[in-house]
């Protein structure tokens, strides 16, 4: 027999060092398979930009609404045409900005419930 001893067997005790894949969130799994629930969750997007749209509407209706009685009220050509130059703008501007936030910040909700991050 040979004089050398065998070698001692070590036993590693740890965690795995495989990489695990990330479970998805719930709630993209469901859109993404059109389930009830997805379809839920899509549907809830698609209400709050519609409503959006439709408050973003009624502003310009009631904006472009009321000129009408401006002009009846206004008998100078020039006012009119200074009305219509200068003073409708700065409503319809801010209404289509007011538009793009709100819109930009339903999505960035929606997306932070998909992927289930909390909200801020």
């Amino acid at each position: 027999m040979s004089a050398e001893p065998t070698p001692r067997r070590e036993v590693v005790t740890g965690e795995s060092r495989r990489v695990r894949p990330l479970p998805r969130y719930r709630a993209q799994s469901e859109i993404d398979e059109q389930t009830a629930l997805g379809g839920a969750y899509v549907r809830s997007l698609m209400r709050s930009q519609l409503r959006a749209g439709l408050t973003a509407f009624g502003v310009l209706a009631l904006v472009a609404g009321t000129l009408p009685l401006v002009f009846a009220a206004l008998d100078s050509a020039a006012v009119v045409w200074a009305v219509l130059g200068f003073a409708t703008y700065p409503p319809l501007t801010l209404t289509a900005w007011w538009y793009v936030r709100r819109a930009e910040r339903n999505e960035r909700d929606f997306a932070r419930l998909v992927e289930g991050r909390p909200a801020q």
